[in-house]
């Protein structure tokens, strides 16, 4: 019956019905069994067009995929949906696999923080696109709050802790999501949200720091798409002397100083703290320019301590202009909110984080 059908219409015909657009193979209609196989692949289920449809959309929404991918597997799961969610998500990890070493130096920058904690994590995918995608966003968040509550030796120590991809991967994370949930490894969920997105998704880096008994820990984000995520991130940690002393000045004074961290991209905290092969090298530059100019050695030296001050005005946190009042210094700006909170305030430690950095970028032909 289906040979005597399939000899009253055009072998392109059948094929569009059948959805398949490819050529046929070799012999492929000259054998009755291959063609029988075809139609009874095809219509072994009584599948309407709304039902498919209607299938289509509920698994790409569950699984992120392709439309094309969805449709095909679909299809070659008899329009069994769970069959065919399970054929997408083996299919995915392997495809993952393989683009697992293309640049990923987009993404976002995540932060979670409690009263005496924060983490900053990074995850990396190819595109800004998919920077964007909701679920990309969502294990980026995931990621942050499972690191701060993995990292504990950072509440023991004062210096910002640095941690790569391998201190979390196999930790154990819960994820609930209508697009991914269940219990799974950090590795396993990075995997399967590159199989998602069809992009090298990568945990690249995190930092996290902790502040003293008494004490703050601020943060500020740019760029960022929605609480807790974004491009650029400022951390730092205030602390007081005085255990009595209110903490509300030092919360309102901490968020203005992320966000300078971030405007201001500091790279001491204080000069004392600014390496002496650091200072050298930018003497014997400055040295350089100066003595291109002609003046006497007295003079040549007098430019030189000039420009070292603007220097450390330029990489010390502690010396560089206050963004939000230039009229002040951010050493000066501690000195005044030590007078009122009547208490010594000081910087314990501060970080900032920009996505990508460090990253080689292919250049576009």
């Amino acid at each position: 019956m289906a040979l005597s059908w399939a000899a009253k219409l055009s072998k392109g015909i059948l094929l569009k019905e059948l959805g398949i657009h490819r050529q046929p193979r070799y012999g492929e209609f000259g054998n009755p069994n291959s063609l029988s196989l075809m139609l009874l692949r095809s219509f072994s289920m009584e599948v309407s067009a709304s039902e498919q449809m209607n299938l289509i959309r509920q698994l790409r929404e569950r699984t992120s995929a392709p439309i094309k991918d969805v449709k095909a597997t679909l299809v070659g799961c008899n329009w069994d949906i769970e069959a065919a969610q399970k054929d997408l998500r083996k299919r995915g990890v392997v495809l993952a696999s393989k683009k697992s070493s293309r640049t990923a130096a987009e993404g976002l920058l995540a932060v979670a923080q409690n009263g005496k904690k924060a983490v900053v994590v990074e995850l990396n995918c190819e595109t800004d696109f998919v920077a964007r995608n909701e679920i990309f966003q969502f294990l980026a968040s995931s990621l942050a709050r499972v690191a701060l509550s993995a990292v504990s030796p950072v509440q023991q120590i004062q210096e910002a802790f640095p941690f790569g991809s391998e201190y979390l991967e196999n930790i154990k994370i819960n994820l609930d999501h209508p697009k991914i949930c269940g219990e799974t490894t950090v590795q396993s969920a990075v995997t399967e949200v590159a199989a998602m997105v069809g992009e090298n998704v990568k945990l690249r880096r995190g930092f996290a720091l902790s502040t003293s008994s008494h004490g703050v820990i601020s943060s500020y984000l740019h760029t960022s798409p929605q609480p807790g995520l974004g491009r650029i991130a400022g951390l730092l940690t205030l602390e007081v002397e005085d255990e009595n002393a209110s903490l509300d000045a030092l919360q309102r004074i901490g968020s203005s100083l992320a966000m300078h961290i971030v405007a201001s991209k500091p790279l001491f905290l204080s000069k004392e703290l600014v390496s002496s092969e650091a200072i050298e090298s930018e003497r014997d530059i400055l040295k350089s320019q100066a003595e291109s100019s002609g003046k006497s050695q007295m003079a040549i030296e007098k430019m030189v301590e000039g420009r070292m001050r603007k220097y450390f005005e330029e990489v010390v946190l502690l010396e560089q202009k206050f963004v939000m009042n230039d009229s002040v210094n951010v050493k000066s700006l501690l000195n005044d909110l030590s007078k009122e909170v009547g208490s010594s305030v000081k910087i314990g430690n501060f970080l900032r984080m920009e996505v990508g950095e460090g990253i080689q970028r292919l250049e576009a032909a």
